[in-house]
């Protein structure tokens, strides 16, 4: 009995430990605004991530925005680097989604091997409390809107995050590599009128970020090549 109980209480003290190699992590977002036309800053940001080994894959922009989207072992470190590197930009850190569609935990099979990720940005409107039902429309979107995390598998998403800083919002869509969203996205929504509700309701929330165009709540980033 005393040999079990040891055996036992082994487990219980490794289990969390398995648990934790186990679990999947997700990348971050670095976002760099230059404050002025800049046309020497791509070559400086192309050196700096040469650097300090940063795939240039994952650097994207828009205009005076420039968006870094990778696993950073210490992201603090890095906006601290590129601080000193350009004294005149402003970084804000995205580290953490507060949404996760991963398509593993909803289809087993029919994974890509590789991705071409999609990034967007638009902000939350002014309103606190409307910021906080949009988080929490979000929270229970699993339970509450099944339909939603169907339309994405259907337009074959493997993975959306959202991030948010303050009243900005981060998305990332990643897709089969070689596909668009254009030709994806419809698919959302095809016999899917759920997930007509669901953007409807969504649209009341988001605006665009100041410099974005008239009329436009999403704005999208190239990939910097």
């Amino acid at each position: 009995m005393k040999r079990f109980s040891i055996i036992l209480f082994v487990i219980l003290i490794l289990a969390p430990t398995v648990e934790g190699k186990n679990k999947t992590t997700y990348n971050s977002v670095i976002e760099i605004i230059v404050p002025n036309k800049n046309d020497l800053f791509k070559s400086k940001i192309l050196h700096f991530c040469k650097e300090n080994r940063i795939n240039t894959n994952d650097l994207f922009a828009w205009q005076a925005h420039w968006v870094l989207y990778a696993h950073f072992n210490h992201i603090e470190n890095t906006k601290l680097k590129l601080e000193k590197v350009f004294p005149s930009v402003r970084i804000k850190l995205y580290k953490t989604p507060f949404y996760i569609f991963d398509r593993k935990q909803f289809i087993k099979t029919d994974i890509a091997k590789e991705w071409d990720n999609v990034i967007m940005t638009a902000d939350l409107v002014k309103d606190t409390a409307m910021q906080h039902q949009y988080i929490e429309y979000h929270k229970t979107q699993f339970q509450k809107w099944p339909e939603i995390a169907q339309g994405f598998c259907n337009a074959d998403f493997q993975q959306l995050l959202v991030f948010h800083n303050g009243r900005q919002l981060m998305l990332i869509i990643s897709i089969p590599k070689g596909k668009t969203l254009n030709e994806l996205n419809p698919l959302t929504v095809k016999n899917n009128p759920k997930m007509d509700q669901w953007n409807a309701i969504m649209s009341k929330y988001q605006v665009g970020i100041p410099d974005a165009p008239a009329g436009t709540t999403w704005v999208l980033f190239h990939h910097v090549k």
